[in-house]
């Protein structure tokens, strides 16, 4: 969950984007934040060769490149190890990666994701962690969570043919007459299979606690939608709500992931269930008004000074004795070296393939089967409470449905749905739009869009695409910040889970330690937290061997 929700270039995606005509933001004020785009770059454009002597040269026992959730696990365990000399080195302004939060008009909000799945019992990293934090109690056996975190009801709500109804998948009564006894059908069909699939253990997270047999690797040689057709479940209703599934989970939709992912999905937690076949009540999540940018500062907590934000580093080279790390520091605006004898790696692959001088094989391997989807994030703080449609009340996830498969617009959550106010008022809505597409060359294109198209005319799209349910939403606009990430996230394309290069990199390296969900196929906060995790153990037995 994680951070954890189309004409481009050539006119790839003409059609989605036609209808978000929007290229102005009227009174709006606003703009894009986070680091710019330049200094992520900057190591994407430096020349082998072109680096010049560091301005200063520092030293610690262990570095963290990267301080999302993975390199922050990584450092926070090896600071509990007694560890003290660990320092971590981050590009933004800010630590916790996907996983990082903003304020509109004294109202906090996510850039990224936005809520915790109560975690299932192999996750033993979140579990410590939530059980330190006061979140999560073992009472008489049973898991007992802290009410005040749980994410308050109602939880979601699906906006379809005019109305508004409770859950995201597509109720019966919604649907036209002729559709809606195949589609019961097909949600059975659908909920057998995915029960199927949860039987033996295989889809645990994190994965590498999971089972895996030529079963699973057949169904990571396909994609979800070329499963699905084989399976003869082509209703439009089940169809859309699985793309859009995997645009949230995986920033891309079902003809781009594998089948494992789509079923990975539903088995790894909540099932699938159809209407009437099972449990209505919803699967508890753990949230806050600026989403898990909460968890993200309690695990910056420990470190203090020990995170040097605005260090862009720009060359890895390992030799028999130590690593040595080159960086442009943003603040200070030079250069210098650090050298330690270990280096954990909490990069995506593709930077950490550009960082090392010497990439191992299998980096370079795994980097050339990846993808990885840009997403934008908008947060529009609004001056008053919205005009609402008839049907289900005003929830935390407000999703939009659309006919034919999902968009990259993932409708909204209202910031301030936790909060304990009796009355509704100002919020801000933060909108998630997962630009992953359909396949690599509209990946690419938005991508490309991203970038290059102002903030205003991404937050009129936004505005648009959000005044289909709210036509009151555009006179109630006050500012609208907005967020892009490039490569947000690792699409889990077929043939990435059983990848032998990703599974080389997870293993005990000698002096630098690979550590990101990327080596899960995909990113969310249980996987991020188990390679920090891991790779600190490692770290930790490194050094005990040469002490």
């Amino acid at each position: 969950m994680n951070v954890q929700r189309r004409t481009l270039l050539g006119g790839l995606l003409a059609a989605p984007l036609a209808a978000c005509r929007r290229t102005t933001a009227p009174g709006w004020s606003g703009g894009w934040i986070g680091a710019d785009a330049e200094r992520g770059h900057r190591l994407r454009d430096t020349k082998s060769g072109a680096w010049t002597t560091p301005a200063s040269q520092r030293r610690a026992d262990v570095l963290v490149v990267g301080a999302g959730i993975a390199g922050l696990a990584a450092a926070r365990s090896l600071v509990a190890a007694g560890i003290d000399n660990v320092h971590l080195l981050e590009l933004e302004d800010t630590a916790g990666g996907n996983s990082r939060g903003h304020v509109l008009g004294g109202m906090a909000c996510p850039l990224g994701a936005h809520y915790l799945p109560l975690p299932g019992d192999k996750a033993v990293e979140v579990i410590e962690l939530l059980e330190q934090l006061g979140l999560r109690r073992t009472e008489h056996g049973q898991a007992v969570y802290d009410e005040r975190q749980l994410c308050h009801s109602p939880q979601e709500r699906l906006f379809i043919a005019g109305h508004w109804h409770d859950g995201l998948l597509p109720p019966l009564d919604a649907l036209p007459g002729e559709q809606r006894a195949d589609t019961q059908a097909q949600y059975r069909r659908f909920a057998a299979a995915v029960e199927q699939a949860s039987a033996a253990g295989a889809f645990a997270m994190p994965t590498a606690r999971s089972t895996w047999s030529p079963a699973l690797a057949a169904l990571d040689a396909t994609t979800f939608a070329n499963w699905l057709d084989a399976q003869g479940l082509a209703a439009p209703a089940l169809r859309w709500y699985l793309d859009y599934c995997c645009r949230d989970d995986y920033g891309a939709g079902a003809a781009q992931v594998s089948a494992w992912a789509g079923l990975h999905y539903f088995a790894s937690r909540h099932g699938f269930h159809a209407p009437g076949d099972g449990s209505d009540e919803r699967d508890g999540v753990l949230t806050w008004p600026e989403g898990n940018a909460w968890l993200s500062r309690q695990l910056t907590k420990p470190l203090g000074e020990r995170i040097h934000p605005g260090s862009v580093a720009l060359r890895v080279a390992e030799d028999r004795h130590e690593v040595r790390v080159d960086l442009w520091d943003a603040r200070t605006q030079r250069t210098e070296r650090w050298s330690a004898p270990h280096v954990v790696l909490a990069t995506p692959l593709f930077v950490a393939a550009r960082l090392l001088v010497q990439p191992p094989d299998a980096l370079n391997q795994a980097v050339a089967a990846m993808r990885h989807a840009p997403w934008l994030v908008g947060n529009l703080q609004l001056r008053d409470a919205l005009d609402d449609r008839p049907g289900a009340a005003p929830s935390w996830d407000n999703v939009l449905y659309e006919a034919g498969p999902a968009g990259a617009m993932l409708g909204y959550v209202d910031a301030m749905h936790q909060s304990t106010r009796p009355y509704p008022g100002p919020t801000v809505l933060t909108s998630y739009w997962a630009l992953g597409g359909d396949d690599a060359a509209q990946l690419h294109a938005n991508r490309s869009r991203l970038l290059a198209d102002p903030w205003q005319a991404w937050a009129g799209r936004i505005v648009d695409d959000l005044a289909r349910a709210h036509p009151d939403l555009p006179g109630k606009v006050e500012r609208v910040d907005l967020m892009r990430y490039g490569h947000a996230m690792s699409v889990p394309v077929p043939g990435l889970r059983g990848s032998a290069a990703l599974h080389a990199l997870a293993q005990p390296q000698r002096r630098v330690h690979f550590a990101h969900a990327d080596l899960s196929t995909y990113s969310v906060f249980e996987e991020a937290m188990f390679h920090g995790a891991r790779a600190a153990a490692q770290v930790r037995t490194a050094l005990k061997s040469a002490g």
